[in-house]
């Protein structure tokens, strides 16, 4: 491989989707504020004006938010990559380490040490989303010690999970020969489906108590549901998200037997019984009509694309000279292969992301028509409703924005498409 030709693609590849990015997110500011006066005509009556203004107030806040952390990501790559910051990590880890301990250990050093260093360039935004942006609109309800105890349980937890993990990929990359992407796909594979099964039981509860659904005429009525869509569910938990934030939200997670329907306490002081099923008979959806597995088929046959195509590209040495690292001659290129292709893979990547979008919208459409199939579909439009007004979602964004990024279709979008032409919206 050419490393001047990889160079010109890969700035033509950055600058292409920044230039995009920045261009669809002032598109969708501007779309947003030029429609804040005035309530589209199908909410009038059911979303005052105030809320409209509060959603386009807190759109247009995150917006701006994104936009700097947009140019604060791109400039991190550069500085990865054209201008040396990886090479000069490398070579100091690997000087340092590589002597007394040994390759794996030099390698581990190296992942790790991105991986914090980009952790704490992320750091400032995050706090600034948290205790300015959301705080703001009022819906942070997370204190600084909580905050803080949170990113020092994902550093550990990432750590004890994530250097066992690239350990094993490291391995895999040395010892199996030409076809390591296809032993390493395997284990990936294998790591997801564990997780799926341990997330619910062990990782969720370090963050967040769950309590069985205490409602016991809820409850019943859940069970109702889940028993004519033919799923099971291992328990009804009650998550307390409150504790961090005021948005809602209801989700299935878990994998086999270990699957469990897990509500945010801020959803159950939100909506109704029967809005609360017709929420849930959305989710039970998904599940019916197989998007999930569909999902999770597409996102491993994607994985495994891009491993092969990292298998090719770690034995070229222009791989890493276009990307502004010198592979080593004494000792293992594996850690700088893996780092490098995170790094460089999204701006190339990054004009797929509107067909995953829209195959994403699609199942939403079906999964609403499966509701109200299940359940009064009415409430699922006055939840619908109720969750827009609730999490401040602009009624008016951009359609070219929309069609990019959004993997759920806007509100006006959702309940026109709904089999309802006698429900009119109460108001919220």
């Amino acid at each position: 491989m050419e490393p001047n030709l990889l160079t010109t693609a890969f700035v033509a590849a950055l600058l292409s989707s920044l230039l995009v990015k920045l261009w669809l997110a002032t598109r969708q500011m501007r779309h947003v504020a030029a429609h804040r006066h005035a309530v589209p005509a199908a909410f009038a009556g059911s979303v005052s004006l105030e809320a409209h203004q509060r959603a386009a107030d807190y759109t247009l806040a995150k917006g701006r938010l994104g936009l700097a952390t947009t140019a604060i990501g791109t400039a991190t790559v550069v500085g990865w990559t054209l201008l040396g910051g990886l090479e000069a990590l490398n070579t100091l880890l690997r000087d340092a380490l590589m002597p007394g301990y040994g390759p794996m250990a030099y390698q581990l050093a190296l992942l790790a040490a991105v991986s914090l260093i980009g952790g704490l360039i992320d750091l400032p935004a995050e706090w600034i989303a948290t205790f300015r942006l959301e705080q703001r609109f009022g819906f942070n309800r997370t204190t600084p010690r909580l905050w803080w105890a949170d990113q020092a349980k994902g550093v550990l937890l990432g750590a004890s999970i994530g250097l066992p993990l690239a350990a094993l990929v490291l391995w895999i990359m040395a010892a199996s020969g030409g076809l390591w992407w296809l032993w390493a796909w395997g284990a990936l594979v294998g790591f997801n489906l564990l997780m799926l099964v341990l997330y619910p039981t062990v990782i969720a509860p370090l963050f967040n108590k769950f309590e069985p659904l205490a409602d016991a005429a809820l409850a019943e009525r859940v069970q109702a549901l889940m028993r004519r869509c033919g799923f099971a569910a291992k328990g009804l938990f009650v998550m307390d998200g409150s504790r961090r934030s005021a948005h809602g939200n209801a989700y299935f997670t878990g994998l086999g037997s270990s699957k469990r329907v897990v509500f945010f306490d801020t959803l159950l002081a939100k909506l109704t019984p029967g809005e609360v099923e017709a929420v849930l008979a959305h989710e039970l959806g998904h599940f019916k009509l197989r998007h999930v597995p569909k999902t999770m088929v597409g996102l491993f046959a994607t994985s495994l694309a891009a491993l092969a195509l990292l298998g090719w590209l770690a034995g070229q040495s222009g791989f890493y000279a276009g990307l502004g690292v010198q592979p080593n001659l004494a000792a293992p290129n594996d850690a700088l292969a893996l780092l490098l292709f995170m790094l460089v893979l999204p701006s190339f990547t990054f004009f797929v992301s509107p067909v995953m979008a829209l195959f994403s919208r699609r199942h939403e459409f079906q999964a609403d028509a499966f509701a109200c199939e299940q359940a009064d579909g009415r409430d699922l439009a006055n939840a619908l409703l109720k969750l827009h007004a609730d999490n401040a979602s602009t009624l008016t964004p951009d359609p070219l924005y929309v069609r990019f990024y959004y993997s759920h279709p806007p509100a006006s979008e959702r309940l026109a498409a709904l089999p309802l032409p006698t429900w009119k919206p109460a108001s919220a």
